[in-house]
């Protein structure tokens, strides 16, 4: 999970026709190590991601990758698109949003209506989605509510798989409709928003200032200058359309239960949004390098 592919590389197979470890030496050494740990899992993952290893960049030269095209010899730093459930973590994270409450029930997000109608004969308690309309819907996505026979779609959309059978890895796709769900899922507009007054209200009086408090809550750097003028010029651009707009930027600013103080015009903070959505539509939110 941590490396993109482990040192043995069929994790759901450990006989005679899977794999044999790329490493050997350092899988005796690690196993040994966690052992003498008492078994400490917390340690084992702080090694692992403070390692020099783990730390290098993502970027490889042309004779490695033509070398070691799957990163087998972990001369560079793992690069694949994150699971369901940390997208939309990093998402609430970057708004402001997220409930970081442990323990607890599940709890229900936002949800197409009438999913569980249709696949809920078989019981009548399941058989109506009632969505949390309070601070629980923003906890992190391990404890969303998922029905087996109809699990929440932005999920499954991000290839997150069924609970018929259990699976030791997953698929990693690339498909058009992930780009719609944080484009239009109302988890990602609302989220957008969030972000949008936060880079409003702590980002100074400049545009850049706010631009570049944007990328570094969602990705965690500062942005160049090109991509500062591209999103100046956007901001721009959608704050004279909602202008002219006011009833679709109220509509637009209206998506989620979440509501932000008056303390901005609709136009300026849908142009904003606009923006903090576009951050989250980068493949830096979602890929991990």
């Amino acid at each position: 999970m941590i490396f993109g592919i482990g040192l043995v590389a069929t994790a759901n197979d450990f006989g005679n026709q899977g794999s044999l470890p790329s490493h050997p030496k350092l899988l005796d050494w690690l196993a040994v190590d966690f052992m003498e740990s008492g078994w400490d899992v917390k340690k084992l993952i702080r090694k692992m991601v403070t390692s020099s290893t783990y730390k290098q960049s993502s970027i490889g030269s042309k004779e490695l990758r033509e070398l070691d095209p799957d990163n087998r010899l972990l001369a560079r730093a793992p690069s694949y698109r994150r699971q369901a459930e940390f997208i939309r973590n990093n998402a609430l994270k970057s708004s402001g949003l997220y409930n970081s409450e442990i323990g607890g029930a599940s709890v229900r997000p936002y949800q197409p209506e009438g999913l569980w109608l249709e696949k809920g004969n078989f019981s009548d308690y399941l058989k109506k989605y009632e969505q949390d309309h309070d601070e629980k819907q923003y906890r992190k996505s391990m404890y969303t509510f998922i029905k087996r026979t109809s699990p929440p779609p932005y999920l499954t959309i991000f290839d997150m798989p069924t609970r018929d059978i259990c699976m030791i890895s997953r698929e990693r796709t690339n498909t058009p409709l992930q780009a719609l769900i944080l484009l239009n899922d109302p988890q990602f507009v609302e989220a957008s928003r969030a972000m949008a007054y936060r880079m409003k209200t702590k980002g100074e009086d400049s545009l850049d200032e706010q631009i570049s408090l944007g990328f570094q809550l969602a990705l965690s750097r500062k942005p160049s200058i090109e991509e500062v003028q591209l999103l100046s010029a956007l901001y721009n651009k959608e704050y004279k359309k909602f202008k002219k707009d006011i009833n679709g930027a109220n509509a637009f600013l209206s998506v989620g239960d979440y509501r932000l103080p008056n303390k901005f015009t609709p136009s300026e903070m849908a142009a904003m949004t606009i923006v903090a959505n576009t951050i989250f539509n980068m493949d830096e939110m979602y890929m991990k390098r």
